[in-house]
């Protein structure tokens, strides 16, 4: 395989960076690799639950044009994998939207079921069953805008209320709580741990330190998107340089340690 290929469980990922026609060529080919590897071990591939999907923010008007097992795989412009949405401009709207519609329908079944239940029980079902759904895999989608993030906001304001009858109990911010989240993901690609290598290799030091910097700052890149300024990587190399030196000075240790301390430094700023 000149392509890379990802597995999980029985979804199956295939992609490469396009640049020219040769490449296209070679992720057909990989595409003819993997249905011969589908009969060599008397797997079954459906091509028409398959999508081909282009990630790009160009104008581009051809359409794609590649196959699997002889039939045309359908171009698509958003697909779900391993429950996130990824649509092709790269904008996290859907999987926004998605995250709140599936979080509304189960708050309202909690709250269903839970009227009758104490305040202690009620926070424990929101925490447990509707705030996961909010930040499931919130390290690559946290969004920027302001009406995005206030319809999540919205829905633990409702179980606020429900829980504690006020809107603002001693609950961490959504907002907060995905921003530990990203700068988490960064420690581990920072660290080296494999699943996050690709993303470690590209960080690089910066050219010079100031007085006020500290050692393991990392150079930041300029974007001339929103798309890229906000993207997971270079929103939160911001938010890593700006750490203060003992969170960073403790490093190497355990993510459990360095996530402790992160919590601390964000819970004082706000």
């Amino acid at each position: 395989m000149e392509s890379t290929i990802r597995l999980f469980a029985d979804d199956c990922v295939i992609y490469r960076k396009i640049i020219n026609n040769a490449d296209m060529e070679k992720l057909q080919k990989d595409l003819d690799r993997l249905g011969k590897w589908e009969v060599e071990i008397a797997m079954k591939i459906n091509p028409s639950k398959s999508k081909a999907i282009r990630f790009t923010r160009a104008r581009v008007k051809e359409p794609l044009n590649y196959s699997l097992m002889g039939t045309l795989i359908l171009e698509a412009s958003s697909c779900k994998y391993l429950g996130i949405i990824l649509r092709s401009e790269l904008s996290w709207a859907d999987q926004v939207n998605y995250a709140v519609k599936k979080a509304w329908k189960t708050l309202h079944f909690t709250m269903q079921i839970l009227k009758e239940g104490n305040s202690n029980t009620k926070s424990l079902a929101y925490m447990s069953l509707v705030r996961p759904i909010l930040e499931y895999g919130a390290a690559c989608w946290d969004p920027y805008r302001k009406g995005q993030i206030s319809v999540l906001d919205r829905v633990q304001k409702k179980a606020a209320k429900f829980a504690h009858h006020k809107n603002s109990p001693n609950w961490e911010t959504l907002a907060s709580r995905r921003k530990l989240s990203r700068i988490c993901a960064l420690f581990k690609a920072y660290s080296g741990e494999h699943a996050w290598k690709p993303t470690g290799d590209r960080l690089e030091r910066p050219h010079y330190l100031s007085r006020v910097d500290h050692e393991r700052k990392i150079r930041s890149r300029r974007q001339r998107t929103d798309i890229g300024k906000y993207s997971f990587v270079n929103r939160t190399i911001q938010h890593w340089n700006q750490l203060p030196a003992e969170v960073l000075g403790i490093l190497p240790c355990k993510p459990i340690t360095f996530k402790k301390r992160v919590r601390k430094v964000i819970i004082e700023l706000n």
